[in-house]
């Protein structure tokens, strides 16, 4: 065998590997529905700032906030729902909103989340309140940005809030404890 071949085997492999490695897993059970932990499936809602590009049109390009209602105003064509739509959903929304108000002619439209939705965290955490969301975050990193656990606190379970739900419900601390924004996080105080 050739060392040609064997380099050319060699490259296949690693890049087999590379692309097994990108695959996503599906979440823990309890960790939440978002799939936020790798970017894919993330949901907008009030409070994400999303930057909106249509090429070749800056006076539609900016960044914006999705408002309380769900929607995003998109200058020169209103109101675009954005609340509950994934980012490429949104884009498709506003560049068939585009296309019928015949303002475009075949409007290429790039939608991306700059800013996410805080999380909100209290309880028996050293700095309780409101923090920027990021992907991939979990109740762990949670209470670290938080300041840590006070000395009273239960460091084997939390209480989560799911946004948009209201019923709190207990999850056993782990490294894969999954949260995400606008979920509310509250830490209780152990018992002896």
């Amino acid at each position: 065998m050739s060392i040609r071949r064997i380099a050319c085997i060699v490259v296949a492999s690693v890049c087999a590997l590379a692309m097994t490695a990108c695959v996503t897993k599906p979440l823990p059970e309890g960790s939440g529905s978002y799939g936020v932990e790798s970017g894919h499936d993330y949901r907008l809602g009030p409070g994400d700032k999303v930057r909106l590009t249509v090429f070749n049109e800056d006076k539609l390009s900016g960044e914006f906030i999705v408002a309380n209602n769900g929607d995003i105003a998109v200058p020169l064509i209103g109101d675009v729902k954005a609340g509950g739509l994934t980012p490429a959903a949104f884009q498709a929304a506003v560049q068939e909103k585009l296309t019928a108000s015949g303002m475009v002619r075949e409007p290429k439209v790039s939608a991306d989340v700059v800013a996410y939705r805080p999380f909100y965290i209290l309880g028996e955490v050293s700095k309780p309140g409101q923090y920027p969301y990021a992907i991939g975050l979990t109740v762990t990193k949670a209470v670290a940005t938080a300041g840590g656990f006070t000395y009273r606190a239960n460091d084997r379970e939390v209480f989560i809030t799911k946004e948009g739900t209201s019923q709190e419900v207990p999850l056993n601390l782990t490294a894969a404890s999954w949260i995400g924004p606008g979920d509310t996080i509250r830490v209780a105080e152990r018992h002896f």
